[in-house]
Order: structure tokens, then sequence, then C-alpha cells
């Protein structure tokens, strides 16, 4: 399945990022080194935003402070489906609170994008997936989009046609770009 090229940004280190705790569609604000790493990131996407493509991002705070700072101040459309993965009773946990309240399903899982879509009530891997491809295919051109990690993870998937193992085990960069485009990623550093 062939996309437009998608400039693919994952927002900034929030404070729960720094407490290894687990957000999905909760709210936690961008730390010093997270606004360090959208400026980064502007950097990296100047050349790109003279170009105007059409930008997108997700609805929760994280990735608009991160786009307000990435985009250079450019519009972009937030959508819905760009939300992170919603993991359900894991969401305000630390890693380490899910191992010792869920210890068959956090040693099961190893990888967070495994994790997350386990996570009781939570939304599941096959609707994560679902809408992200959704999203994808309504693309009409060259686009930007500012996200997350686990969401990145399966977008970056979707282009390289990895399965759902080599999804789990992709970094999750912040402060770089992922530039997607005939199959294949290359990394803005």
């Amino acid at each position: 399945m062939q996309f437009p090229k998608i400039w693919l940004l994952r927002h900034g280190q929030t404070e729960w990022n720094a407490e290894h705790r687990i957000q999905g569609q909760l709210e936690s604000p961008l730390t010093a080194l997270g606004v360090e790493h959208a400026r980064r990131q502007a950097v990296l996407m100047a050349p790109v935003m003279a170009e105007s493509p059409a930008c997108y991002a997700s609805p929760l705070g994280r990735a608009q402070q991160t786009a307000d700072i990435a985009l250079g101040g450019a519009p972009f459309v937030t959508d819905a489906r760009l939300a992170e993965a919603y993991a359900g009773a894991f969401q305000g946990m630390t890693l380490e609170e899910v191992a010792a309240t869920y210890p068959d399903i956090h040693g099961a899982n190893p990888y967070n994008l495994d994790l997350f879509c386990e996570a009781p009530g939570g939304e599941g891997y096959g609707s994560f997936h679902a809408r992200i491809l959704d999203f994808m295919q309504s693309l009409t051109g060259p686009s930007v989009v500012v996200a997350h990690g686990l969401l990145g993870q399966v977008m970056r998937g979707i282009v390289c046609g990895l399965s759902r193992e080599r999804m789990a085990a992709l970094p999750n960069g912040q402060g770089c770009v992922y530039v997607l485009e005939n199959g294949m990623e290359t990394v803005l550093e």
C-alpha cells in the first residue's frame, strides 16, 4: 500500500515519560527537555515547513504543545485518530505498578506497544491499528504528523510493511523526525 510522504514527529518528553508513567490518553505537560526536543524538531522541520505541507496533530496536549513549537507556528489540523492508544486500566500507572498489579500481562508483553494494547478496558491493537490506517488512507499529499510513540511505531510499521512484532521493537525517539516514503523510513536527527 502506497501513502504520501509523511514527516512524523513524536511529542517531546513529558513529566510522565520521565517517571515511566503510562499516559495513554491522559494529559502530562512537556518537561524542559521536552520543549528542547520540540525546538530541535523545529530546526529539522524548517526547510520542510517552507513548502507549506498539510499538518496534523493529535488532540492531546503534549502533541499540541510540541506542534506549536516544532512547526514554527504554522497552522495544523487536530485529528482524533492521532490520539495515543487508550491504555484502559494502565493509564496513570507506572510500569513498575503495572508489573506488580498485572504480573501475567506484564510478563507476557515485554514491549510497550503490546503491553498497552493488552490493558484491561483498553483500546486493543486491532482498533488502534485500524484508526491509524484510516487516517493514513485519508491523506491526499505530503503531510506532517505530530503524535505519539506507540502511534508512531504502528504508522512507521504500516509504511515499512513490518509485522506487529517488529513494530513493537522500533525505537521511539524524541527530538527527531521520521520521514516515511516509498515503504522506507529515514530518521532526521
